[in-house]
């Protein structure tokens, strides 16, 4: 199922002559997977750096990789002027292979990705929001994610949306490396 769903994003100021550009967010069609994980590797390119070598590559391929987890999940994109800008995937449902990450009955949110031209636009929000609609209508009743030291943005957004911090559900996949939880009661 396609849902789109369009969102304003502001627009032009009134009596500029320009149109006013609207945000579709939307289910990833399944031709634009290749498209999706460029808009990935834009987004996150700007990490490689604080994270340790050894686990950047591996990283990177799996965050890129959309493709492994369609069937379990949700590919929500952000479109602006038929150009993608954003996209984040949702778990619904809490997989056997993820309940180490999140407890039974937790939805999963990953990889919200906006690239560095798109920020600072509400994007990586209204992906966010649209997240929590869908959990909503699940009747789910909490959502959790990960999110990196470096990706402060990200993290201060999440704080504002009300997203608190989960230290049990931290993970370190490496001796260097700490990933931090955050979960959402709705």
């Amino acid at each position: 199922m396609n849902v789109k769903r369009r969102v304003s994003t502001g627009g032009a100021p009134e009596g500029s002559g320009r149109r006013e550009s609207r945000l579709i967010v939307r289910d990833a069609d399944p031709e634009e997977l290749d498209e999706v994980s460029v808009l990935i590797r834009e987004a996150y390119i700007e990490y490689e750096h604080s994270i340790p070598s050894r686990h950047w590559k591996f990283y990177l391929e799996n965050i890129t990789d959309v493709r492994s987890r369609l069937g379990v999940s949700e590919l929500i994109v952000a479109e602006l002027d038929k150009q993608l800008v954003g996209a984040v995937t949702l778990y619904l449902e809490t997989l056997p292979s993820l309940r180490e990450d999140w407890p039974e009955g937790w939805a999963g949110v990953r990889v919200l990705a906006v690239p560095p031209a798109y920020r600072q636009r509400g994007i990586g929000r209204t992906l966010m929001e649209e997240c929590i609609r869908r959990c909503r209508k699940k009747n789910i009743k909490t959502i959790g994610l990960h999110a990196g030291p470096a990706m402060a943005v990200a993290r201060k957004m999440y704080e504002d949306m009300g997203f608190a911090r989960a230290p049990v559900y931290d993970f370190q996949p490496g001796p260097d490396i700490v990933v931090m939880a955050y979960r959402l009661d709705l």
